[in-house]
């Protein structure tokens, strides 16, 4: 194998494969990306056996062959690299030699028979949506989404239908849903599909107008220009999500964004370590809010807010609180509630794009 390429055609191919190649594997081939070089392009493979990504670029070849090379190695060295006009790649028996101007560097191979297959689509289904809308919509349930032995909870739920793609993420305390529509996604028969936290981070990473789907028995496949992202499915059924839905809570609070972050960043301060707790006092008109450690003292703070509903004193985490009003355009939420013990329904005043709702469990404080 030997050909050339720029450093601007490959460093940013080899930077998206840093998220998806293994640091710590007991399978050391996992810490390696795959490189072919064939017909004026080369293409870049790694996977984790749960999420691979294949993405190529130009490159003068003049000996096809392939490699499979440490990614993060590789990665470095090319990064540190001078803008040189280009950079040469030669496979010499069990290494591959990197040169630029009078730097050089020599990284062992690993057998590339040993490299896992990484699955391919024809997106013969024709489905796409614009990127960046989508990965608004990320943000909006990423937060949520746990690591533990149910697996379903490990990923989003992704459910389409046409003109419509909700995502719907939850931990067991809260549920993060969003939905927006999307000019001419038309879908035969509904689809939904668990997508894993690990692929939504790398989507994001992603850059274009439209992103292609697809899915087989085994893989989701997303595709935007050169660069297609596979992740393994996750086989498990979403818990119903609808059914947690609160509806018709007589409590309602609305009130402005920023003033209420501020609020539970200054008495959480002194909050619990362990469950973030703070509490809301609510009466007409005002919202007290109120910590407490018995390591450090307390904390209080009032605001003037809209509120329509009975006087009540209800806790939640406030980290909880926090990372769903980061991801709020609207200027003003709304709360509404039924009482102490049961689910709250949080969601933004405007969402001119589509709709955003937060379901949060209240705690004992």
């Amino acid at each position: 194998m030997k050909f050339s390429t720029t450093k601007n055609s490959i460093i940013n191919e080899l930077g998206l494969l840093q998220g998806i190649v293994e640091k710590r594997t007991t399978m050391p081939i996992l810490s390696n990306v795959l490189i072919k070089a064939s017909r004026g392009r080369v293409e870049l493979m790694g996977t984790d056996l749960e999420v691979g990504l294949k993405t190529n670029f130009e490159a003068e070849v003049r000996q096809e062959g392939k490699a499979a090379v440490n990614g993060r190695k590789l990665f470095d060295f090319i990064k540190l690299l001078p803008e040189e006009p280009d950079i040469e790649f030669i496979k010499k028996e069990e290494h591959l030699v990197v040169r630029s101007g009078e730097s050089e560097i020599k990284i062992l191979t690993a057998p590339e028979e040993d490299f896992p297959a990484i699955q391919d689509s024809g997106f013969e289904r024709s489905i796409s949506w614009n990127v960046t809308d989508f990965k608004e919509m990320i943000d909006c349930v990423l937060y949520a989404i746990t690591q533990e032995q149910r697996y379903y909870l490990n990923g989003a739920l992704l459910a389409l239908k046409n003109n419509q793609l909700e995502l719907v993420s939850t931990d067991g305390h809260r549920l993060s849903y969003t939905r927006r529509e999307f000019e001419g996604l038309k879908i035969d028969k509904e689809i939904n599909q668990i997508i894993s936290k690990k692929t939504l981070n790398e989507l994001k990473k992603f850059d274009d107008e439209r992103l292609e789907f697809d899915f087989d028995d085994n893989s989701l496949f997303f595709r935007v220009k050169n660069r297609m992202l596979i992740s393994r499915i996750i086989e498990s059924k979403f818990p119903n999500y609808q059914a947690v839905m609160p509806k018709d809570n007589p409590n309602i609070l609305n009130i402005e964004k920023e003033a209420l972050v501020t609020a539970i960043k200054r008495v959480s301060i002194l909050s619990s370590e362990k469950s973030k707790g703070i509490k809301f006092d609510l009466k007409a008109g005002e919202l007290k809010l109120f910590s407490s450690n018995p390591e450090y003292g307390e904390a209080r703070d009032k605001l003037a807010v809209d509120y329509q509903g009975q006087d009540l004193e209800i806790g939640f985490n406030s980290q909880y609180l926090l990372d769903f009003l980061g991801t709020v355009n609207s200027d003003r939420v709304i709360f509404e509630i039924k009482d102490e013990n049961s689910a709250v329904l949080i969601k933004p005043e405007a969402e001119p794009k589509g709709t955003y709702l937060y379901v949060l469990m209240p705690m004992k404080i």
